[in-house]
């Protein structure tokens, strides 16, 4: 009932169109009842012993009668359908944008096991079946109801006896159903697992298209995705088994109801205790009396998905969000010094797995400090913290005095401009993905960062130059190119703090010399952490930090680590033995 409950709640905002669609549903019963009324006054006066002119009027307006009602019932079967139809889109639309919502609210921490298309999966194919219990599901529940319970007075008013014997079937139906609600819908959601694997191999396959060119392997990813094919296959055969076993049993009971009626009607015509017209009219209204007992186990199917997926859905949305606005957080201005501080900061991804220990580290505002040390030391994942993509697990870091804890989440954010190692470009025009950071920038303002970042020149190059489509991840331009257009998008949000991880890794040498220059002239008046394999991009840094094992081993600027003859002074002997090859 809680899952009924969460997907109703949302079906609020669209009471109107439900409520034409339960007023449509109810006057469909009405017209459902009159005909089969208008078929026993047919035979009782074509049967009748006095046939005469007032007898041909009767059938000629018993015929304008059945036209009016099927005129009716057309009319108000389109406003059901299409009011029901308004509902549930209407539902699915806003589950879809919540779930999302939550989603990108998320720690990235729950991110870190999932698979993309798994999520896709919840987001669209899981909403997607709200709306079959919207539109179809509960709607066709309320008119069976009311069809069953109209139909049912109407038959108690022809023969009462008659229509007890024919309810003997009832029973066996309700007891189907909870049995058929207590296997299905585990089947139900195991098939949507099943389909969110597949989006999840299929979104990494597609994704990872070149590499699997590069290393020859596609008869490896087929055979991975015929696994996937396969088992979804076989979840949804077992699902649809159950289906297949509940509809035919549900259709034999409600034929044992109408094998009374010709067993004890014929009975009763005989005897002379119900006319012929009423038994006629008795197997028509029937027939109306066990369509919602039939359409019930229909109903009943979409509901049981629909819950599976509720459970599916609501799964991610009980995963706690980031923070982002506690009572009593600090309000920043504009733009800060940007002074950050790390006290005792202990952090791990995994529990008794620390990946940082007991860092200590004053960054002055303004200041360029670089950290260097060996590959997974925790360089990206101590830039991390600043922005909170994780929290710290022990200690704290400070902006300006402040704890970063303390802090909106937006706020914060947007006191950082963050050039990371792996490049994110969305599939877009390169206009677009320069102005995701500051939308409202100016024409004049973009070019200039294009320029600072080198990245004007090659963007002119391009077909359309700025509003030049670059492909999903930016695949049309080459790393350098991507790289450039991701420096520029952090020189043009214009932050006072700057995080530049591995920022020059995939340019030439020639390219890397001019981001170098351009790059000095935007560090001044900021904040700025660098982290760099290549020392040379790191001399005249403020402050050198160097990491190894968990914890911070060396601090100083160049000229003082090199004198001190430790890590930093190894690293740099063992780049200069291979500049020759670079």
């Amino acid at each position: 009932m809680k899952s009924l409950a969460f997907v109703f709640k949302f079906a609020r905002r669209y009471t109107i169109p439900l409520v034409l669609t339960i007023f449509s549903m109810f006057f469909l019963v009405g017209a459902q009842l009159v005909i089969p009324w208008i078929v026993r006054d047919l035979i009782n006066t074509v049967t009748s012993d006095s046939l005469n002119l007032e007898s041909f009027n009767t059938i000629t307006r018993l015929a304008l009668i059945a036209l009016l009602v099927y005129l009716l019932r057309a009319g108000l079967q389109f406003v059901r359908s299409y009011m029901a139809h308004i509902a549930g889109w209407g539902v699915v639309a806003d589950l879809r944008k919540l779930v999302y919502n939550h989603l990108q609210r998320l720690n990235l921490r729950y991110y870190e096991d999932k698979q993309t298309g798994q999520m896709m999966s919840r987001v669209v194919n899981d909403t997607d079946l709200f709306e079959q219990l919207i539109a179809h599901a509960v709607p066709e529940l309320i008119v069976n109801i009311l069809t069953f319970g109209g139909v049912g007075a109407v038959l108690f008013s022809l023969n009462w006896k008659l229509t007890l014997f024919s309810m003997l079937p009832i029973p066996l139906v309700i007891f189907s159903l909870r049995l058929y609600a207590k296997r299905v819908r585990p089947a139900f959601v195991f098939r949507q697992k099943e389909l969110g694997e597949l989006n999840a191999i299929l979104n990494d396959n597609i994704s990872g298209i070149r590499e699997i060119k590069a290393f020859t392997q596609e008869s490896v990813a087929l055979e991975k995705v015929g696994s996937r094919v396969e088992h979804y296959r076989k979840s949804l055969l077992n699902a649809l088994k159950l289906m297949a076993t509940f509809h035919p049993f549900v259709e034999f009971t409600s034929s044992i109801g109408t094998l009374v009626v010709i067993y004890f009607g014929g009975r009763l015509v005989v005897q002379g205790g119900l006319p012929i017209a009423d038994l006629v009219a008795f197997f028509l209204y029937l027939d109306l009396f066990y369509q919602p007992v039939r359409n019930l186990s229909v109903a009943w199917e979409s509901i049981q998905t629909a819950l599976a997926a509720s459970d599916r859905v609501t799964e991610i949305l009980q995963e706690q969000p980031e923070p982002h606005h506690l009572p009593g957080n600090i309000q920043l201005d504009s733009s800060v010094p940007g002074q950050i501080s790390f006290e005792n900061v202990c952090f791990h991804y995994s529990e008794g797995e620390n990946v940082l220990e007991d860092i200590n580290l004053d960054i002055p505002a303004k200041s360029v400090v670089a950290l260097v040390g060996p590959t997974g030391v925790g360089k990206s994942t101590l830039v991390s913290l600043i922005p909170r993509f994780y929290d710290v697990t022990e200690g704290k870091i400070s902006l300006d005095g402040h704890d970063i804890r303390n802090l909106g989440l937006e706020d914060l954010r947007k006191q950082i401009s963050i050039v990371l190692q792996d490049v994110f470009l969305f599939h877009g025009t390169v206009r677009e993905n320069l102005l995701f950071g500051k939308p409202e920038s100016s024409e004049t303002e973009m070019i200039e960062a294009a320029r600072t970042a080198n990245a004007h020149e090659f963007i002119q190059q391009l077909t359309n130059g700025y509003d030049t489509l670059i492909g999903e991840r930016g695949i049309k331009l080459s790393g350098g190119q991507k790289q450039r257009i991701s420096i520029a998008r952090a020189i043009l949000k214009d932050a006072p703090i700057l995080i530049l991880d591995e920022a020059t890794s995939s340019v030439d040498t020639e390219t890397e010399l001019l981001i170098q220059q351009a790059l000095e002239r935007l560090m001044v008046g900021r904040t700025v952490i660098l982290i760099a394999h290549r020392l040379s991009t790191i001399r005249n840094a403020d402050q050198i930090v160097v990491l190894e094992g968990k914890h911070i081993v060396e601090k100083g600027d160049h000229t003082t680590l090199v004198a001190q003859n430790g890590l930093y002074q190894r690293l740099v002997n063992v780049q200069q033995l291979l500049q020759p090859v670079q």
